[in-house]
């Protein structure tokens, strides 16, 4: 059996910086933030700055077809969050960008359901 191809998963991140450029936005890519549930380093695809120096870390899914990407996104939701408490006031959001067709559950994640 062929590993899966999950070089997509950069397609998402390549499409969203030149938005972020455009909009006067700075940035850079595959930086940590602090650590994981569990003890490794968490590194977001993008970490974007504002012009007021608010600093967003970005988490980037690309799912073009259904698979383990779906199983993934609370653990997306629950370590950004993690990071926001833990950083002293330095990060007070993050988003999770999700790109590609494939998403079953993407009403679900988008519709506010996984807030509860």
């Amino acid at each position: 059996m062929s590993p899966r191809n999950t070089s997509t998963g950069k397609v998402l991140e390549n499409m969203i910086l030149p938005a972020l450029t455009r909009g006067g936005y700075s940035y850079k890519t595959q930086r940590p933030i602090g650590k994981l549930l569990g003890g490794r380093v968490q590194v977001v695809d993008i970490l974007m700055s504002t012009s007021t120096g608010e600093v967003i870390p970005v988490s980037t899914k690309w799912q073009q077809t259904s698979g383990t990407a779906e199983q993934k996104v609370p653990f997306e939701i629950m370590c950004p969050a993690d990071a926001i408490h833990k950083s002293n006031g330095k990060l007070s959001k993050a988003y999770l960008v999700l790109g590609g067709a494939g998403w079953t559950l993407r009403d679900f994640y988008t519709s506010g359901e996984a807030h509860r």
